[in-house]
């Protein structure tokens, strides 16, 4: 089981990321679209007063059961123990233990 904050981080960077979704469009695109030098700089420091957890990128992929990031499977969204288990007990349908 992940820790508590770990999984209420991630929670958090969640909804900032939702929150400046739209803001950090705007100034991408508005960044593309200046030409001079000066308002470049100008529109890439309002970027850069963004918090960092608001980006898309930081946001990690979590087990909906035991909160586990690594080994995560995006098919069901569980980690690869939950998996493993939930197959063996026939919660997952369609998935099967393989044997050859």
């Amino acid at each position: 089981m992940a820790k508590k904050n770990m999984i209420e981080k991630e929670k958090k960077r969640i909804a900032l990321s939702k929150k400046y979704e739209l803001k950090r469009e705007e100034l991408r695109k508005k960044l593309k679209e200046v030409d001079s030098i000066e308002e470049k700089f100008l529109v890439s420091s309002q970027l850069e007063k963004l918090p960092r957890n608001g980006m898309k990128v930081r946001i990690k992929n979590r087990c909906w059961v035991t909160g586990r990031s690594r080994s995560y499977y995006r098919d069901f969204g569980l980690a690869r123990h939950s998996l493993r288990e939930m197959a063996h007990e026939g919660l997952l349908p369609g998935l099967k233990k393989s044997s050859w």
